[in-house]
């Protein structure tokens, strides 16, 4: 597969490092600097600065056979360059949340089915080791009926964070809830299903910006099994924990490797007479390769023909639940 990164900081570096043996051909970044210095790192990889381009196909002054477009820009050009992507009948793996609001993947979600192209939302926590052996023991039965999950992700910024693209409204739709919020709430989606009620708030308490450093979330399906999810950019020392619980027994995953500790799973089984459960754990101390299996994953979507999952309709539906809680909170 030969492939196209646009967008050139911290996550175009990490989705280039997955590729493995497809090839790189064109890094686009506006600073050429950016583009330039990871394309260097791919023989025979183009740089440029406007992404337009390598997608309009009448520009006979660009001779780039491209098969995926890798979409890492802000939130604001999300969605303006994947349309592009798949009108130009590219594969696109976009990173979350794919766009600032649902409006702006409506006519994504026609075009792709139109053009018949895949297109993966980069919701890069499914494919955690611990995320990974929790679907495997839920699809096995061993937690029983689901009830409910309870979710926390949080970090605690950096000097200057309030001035960053994040804290800009037009730039990313919103604070800390459509940024690591829309995590929880994917996740959340994978393992209960689509929520039929949301109920909660966002708000700043900390940060001096226009938009939102904590979000709560109460989130219900039809069978009321329900989901408590908070993310916050006043967490000050970094936090992942991710708890789900059945009737039969529960899952707790703490970490995400780095800053955030130690990725572990544990798994309380409940006994017949009940009291102290039997407990098994799993501790992943190795590097993070969730944005690895996440790509190979995407490259077997594409072989295989077959749907690829995070979609652009779960990105659609992790959005509605942000739009939900900024309608609520008034922001």
């Amino acid at each position: 597969m030969k492939i196209a990164i646009i967008g050139c900081g911290l996550i175009g570096k990490k989705r280039a490092s997955t590729l493995k043996d497809h090839q790189l051909v064109a890094c686009v970044d506006i600073v050429l600097e950016k583009a330039q210095a990871l394309a260097a790192l791919y023989p025979g990889c183009k740089a440029f600065t406007d992404w337009h381009q390598i997608l309009h196909t009448s520009n006979t002054d660009i001779d780039i056979d491209i098969d995926i477009v890798i979409i890492a820009t802000l939130h604001a050009t999300l969605a303006e360059i994947s349309l592009a992507a798949i009108t130009a009948n590219k594969h696109v793996l976009i990173e979350k949340p794919a766009g600032r609001n649902t409006a702006e993947l409506k006519p994504i979600l026609a075009i792709a089915k139109k053009n018949h192209v895949h297109i993966r939302v980069g919701f890069n926590h499914r494919y955690h080791r611990a995320f990974l052996k929790a679907r495997e023991l839920i699809d096995q039965g061993e937690l029983g009926e689901l009830m409910f999950i309870r979710g926390r992700y949080g970090h605690g910024g950096r000097i200057g964070y309030d001035k960053e693209w994040r804290a800009q409204p037009h730039l990313s739709g919103g604070g800390e809830l459509i940024d690591q919020g829309v995590h929880l709430i994917d996740l959340a989606r994978w393992f209960l299903g689509d929520f039929s009620e949301v109920q909660g708030h966002a708000h700043t308490y900390y940060w001096d910006m226009p938009v939102d450093d904590n979000g709560f979330l109460m989130l219900k399906t039809p069978k009321k099994q329900t989901a408590f999810l908070h993310a916050s950019c006043t967490e000050w020392k970094n936090l992942f924990s991710f708890e789900i619980y059945g009737k039969t027994g529960k899952i707790d995953i703490n970490g995400l490797g780095g800053s955030y500790g130690t990725e572990r799973l544990a798994f309380y089984k409940m006994t017949p007479a009940m009291g102290p459960p039997d407990t098994a754990m799993w501790e992943y101390p190795m590097a993070d390769n969730s944005w690895e299996t996440e790509f190979s994953e995407f490259i077997d979507d594409i072989k295989l023909n077959r749907p690829s999952k995070p979609s652009i309709d779960d990105a659609h539906a992790a959005l509605k639940i942000v739009e939900e809680i900024y309608r609520i909170s008034n922001l």
